[in-house]
C-alpha cells in the first residue's frame, strides 16, 4: 500500500466555503474514490495560512489517479473545487499535486 501525502494552497477568502463543501461531499464522489483505490483519505487545514495537507493510501498511485480521471463525477467535482485553490495552473487538484517525501513511518 502506498501512503501519499501532499499539499495544496487554498484561497484564504474561500476557506470556510471549502470546509463546508467537505462536510457534505457528494455520495457519488465518495463512491468513485473508494472504487478507484483512494483509501484513508484525510484533509488537514492550517487556518493561519490556508494550506492543506492531504493524505491517502492506495495500492497504486498511478492507477488511482487514472481511475479517477475516467470518472465523470470527478470532472464535475474538480471543476467545482478548482476556484478554491492557488497555483494549480490548468491542472485539477487531484493531478496537480506533488507527493511529499516520506522520511519517517511508525508502524
Amino acid at each position: 500500500m502506498e501512503r501519499i501525502g501532499f499539499r495544496l494552497q487554498l484561497r484564504m477568502e474561500l476557506m470556510d466555503e471549502y470546509v463546508e463543501h467537505h462536510t457534505k461531499v457528494w455520495p457519488e464522489m465518495l463512491a468513485a474514490l473508494e472504487k478507484t483505490g483512494w483509501h484513508n483519505y484525510s484533509i488537514f487545514l492550517d487556518r493561519a495560512d490556508g494550506s492543506l495537507f492531504l493524505y491517502f493510501e492506495t495500492p497504486d498511485l498511478q492507477a488511482a489517479q487514472d481511475g479517477m480521471a475516467a470518472e465523470e463525477v470527478n470532472e464535475r467535482w474538480q471543476k467545482f473545487m478548482g476556484p478554491y485553490f492557488l497555483d494549480l495552473g490548468d491542472k485539477h487538484a487531484d493531478e496537480g499535486f506533488i507527493a511529499l517525501e516520506n522520511v519517517f513511518y511508525l508502524k
